[in-house]
């Protein structure tokens, strides 16, 4: 078996997942090893604080399809993805989470099912066991809200475990953009694409870094990278109130004629200020959420920036 071109790359970004990394292994090569295939795991240590690096050291000297990306400091999982991708060498690419709650063990029908010939197939989770009713309550309501604005359709209930073909990882490593919501990259390739249901387990040991906030600035990256209608909707909205304004304005006019003039309330005026400043804020920081973005796509700065390798020293730097 070739390990410079192996049949399979699992990919799996990790950040503080010490507790984790024997058991993945373990779960991982049984599977893997049964179905007689060639393959790597590129695993990449996203600015790990704890004991997650020198743990991936040891099992690399162990077993050198074990090959290591480290950061020079936490760069997020969406980059860390995007590393792992650029490093891999096989036929196709399985992106999974550290955290066992995406089994291995459905590597093999996501296998089976690229070959029937699809080039993307991914798992879509039937239930999401350990997660608050609040979570799965947001998650679902990003994934509408997206569906209905955004410019491509992306799978409900489906996270980055996944099997990519070649020709997938080929067209990913093309696209240039700095705020990356791989969710929708994936989506937004086509080919033909399918899906397999799974049950979503629990974390396995330790505790989620991806708290309320870093969920709501990554459906914000979701949105705005893939939908120009948080842009395009305050042209109605300016004209709605504009209409209103004619509309009221009128009957201020007729009701002078008729009744004569009468003293204006503070209130109202208040009311109608504060109202239409807070439209008018709102509508600023839509813009700025996009303009932000333009600004980090100019910088051209690279998207990461790799302190070691292990078992990868033989490969040019990806662009």
């Amino acid at each position: 078996m070739d390990e410079n071109h192996p049949v399979l790359s699992i990919v799996v970004p990790m950040h503080n997942e010490q507790d984790n990394l024997d058991y993945l292994f373990e779960r991982l090569k049984d599977v893997l090893d049964r179905l007689s295939l060639s393959y790597e795991i590129i695993c990449i240590d996203d600015g790990s604080r704890d004991r997650t690096l020198p743990m991936l050291v040891k099992h690399h000297y162990l077993d050198s399809r074990i090959k290591i990306i480290s950061f020079s400091r936490n760069f997020g999982k969406e980059i860390a993805l995007t590393a792992g991708i650029d490093y891999a060498n096989g036929d196709a690419v399985i992106p999974i989470d550290a955290d066992l709650q995406d089994p291995p063990e459905l590597i093999e029908a996501l296998i089976s099912k690229w070959r029937e010939g699809y080039d993307v197939v991914y798992a879509t989770r039937r239930s999401r066991l350990g997660e608050s009713w609040l979570k799965r309550f947001t998650a679902g309501g990003f994934y509408r809200v997206i569906d209905k604005i955004g410019s491509i359709t992306i799978p409900r209930d489906t996270g980055d475990f996944r099997l990519l073909d070649r020709r997938v990882v080929d067209v990913l490593k093309q696209l240039p953009e700095r705020t990356r919501f791989m969710k929708g990259l994936f989506a937004w390739v086509g080919f033909r694409q399918t899906s397999i249901l799974f049950d979503r387990q629990e974390r396995y040991q330790g505790r989620s870094s991806w708290n309320y906030w870093r969920l709501w600035n990554f459906a914000v990256d979701g949105i705005t990278s893939f939908s120009l209608l948080p842009l395009k909707v305050w042209s109605y909205v300016g004209i709605i109130f504009s209409l209103f304004a004619f509309l009221y304005a009128t009957f201020l006019i007729v009701r002078t004629l008729i009744l004569g003039v009468d003293v204006p309330g503070y209130a109202s005026i208040m009311v109608a200020v504060l109202f239409l400043g807070g439209i008018q804020l709102i509508t600023l920081g839509i813009f700025g959420e996009y303009l932000g973005r333009i600004y980090e796509e100019v910088k051209g700065r690279p998207l990461y920036l790799v302190r070691d390798r292990y078992g990868l020293d033989d490969l040019p730097a990806p662009p």
